[in-house]
């Protein structure tokens, strides 16, 4: 019954995640002209539109194997997964208005904070499983003290304190995180 409990809120949670990746791939506009320099101006949107989508396939794939790896769910873990997918879905917007506005602090700053918030919500439904598995279970043992999400969180509230004085830092530190999570983390991983 465990199983098929969490396959449900995994399927839940993969419909929500395409519905965000498909909504920030709506925020992309072809060019009016038909030339190389036509694409210019849209090259913030589609960077920022690159990373949103790395973000989103690391939470989308970190979740997954999450789940494979939970035995059971309780109220905290649903809604500390409820918690996680609002986060995710606000960056659509964060990464349209950013994406609009390059450079500037409160688009930096938004997006930085959504992405901050993200990072720390999945902390929070990670804690959830483990509370509902125990600190000795082996879903604890695989996550250990999550160097990687730890750097994810300062490197993110970093990159929200550094908006407010020089946006391009918010740019170097969320590309830092964002390239972080290329490696795939195998922590969870049943084949590894």
């Amino acid at each position: 019954m465990a199983e098929k409990n969490t396959a449900r809120l995994e399927a839940f949670s993969d419909g929500v995640l395409a519905i965000i990746i498909t909504i920030s791939v709506l925020n992309l506009h072809a060019p009016a002209g038909n030339t190389a320099q036509a694409l210019m101006p849209l090259l913030p949107i589609f960077l920022v539109y690159i990373v949103s989508f790395q973000t989103i396939g690391t939470y989308w794939n970190n979740h997954h194997q999450l789940l494979k790896a939970t035995k059971g769910l309780s109220s905290a873990i649903m809604w500390a997964n409820m918690n996680l997918l609002f986060w995710l879905s606000l960056i659509p917007f964060a990464m349209e208005w950013l994406g609009n506005n390059f450079g500037q602090v409160w688009p930096t700053a938004a997006f930085s904070f959504v992405l901050f918030v993200s990072a720390f919500s999945y902390f929070l439904l990670t804690q959830a499983i483990v509370h509902r598995q125990g600190r000795d279970s082996t879903l604890a043992q695989a996550l250990g003290s999550d160097l990687k999400g730890k750097v994810s969180l300062t490197g993110d509230l970093l990159a929200v304190l550094a908006a407010f004085l020089l946006p391009w830092v918010s740019y170097l530190l969320i590309l830092m995180v964002s390239v972080m999570w290329l490696i795939p983390d195998k922590r969870l991983d049943s084949d590894h």
